[in-house]
This record gives structure tokens, sequence and C-alpha cells, in this order.
């Protein structure tokens, strides 16, 4: 699908830079009053650098990951999606 990530880097402290499938490329940043509930554990800047992909979906240990959908559209409308 157009909106599988074929590449994510971490790009400073809580930030990824991220490629999908269809050329659409950017930022994702994470505030810190996103790591709550569930990405509670993602605070922990070790934790966060674990990220990888699995199947074009941005995924941390823990079965945690982000809607590509989402991030694509984000992207592709602000070249950054920002999370809070």
């Amino acid at each position: 699908m157009q909106w599988d990530v074929v590449e994510v880097k971490l790009c400073g402290e809580y930030a990824l830079q991220v490629r999908f499938r269809d050329g659409v490329e950017g930022r994702v940043s994470f505030l810190p009053s996103f790591f709550r509930g569930v990405f509670a554990s993602l605070k922990d800047q070790a934790q966060f650098n674990q990220v990888r992909l699995i199947e074009g979906v941005v995924t941390w240990p823990g079965e945690l990951d982000l809607a590509p959908d989402a991030m694509h559209d984000e992207i592709k409308r602000n070249g950054h999606w920002l999370l809070a």
C-alpha cells in the first residue's frame, strides 16, 4: 500500500525520519505528553531507540506501533507529524 513505510531512522531525541513506498517522506516528532498509557515505556530513550519496521509499520518491542495511514496523511499534508 502507498502508506507502507520503507525506511525509518532516528533523527534526534524522540524524533524519526520516515519514507513511504510512494516516496512521501518526513519527520515524526514526539512531545513528552505522548508517552502515557501503552506508550509510557517509550519515554525511556533506550526503549524508543529500538524502533524498527515490521511489514511497513513503525514498531517497537511490546507490540507498540504507529498508524501508517494517519502518519502518511499528516506528513503528505505538512511534511511533519507531531504527536502530543
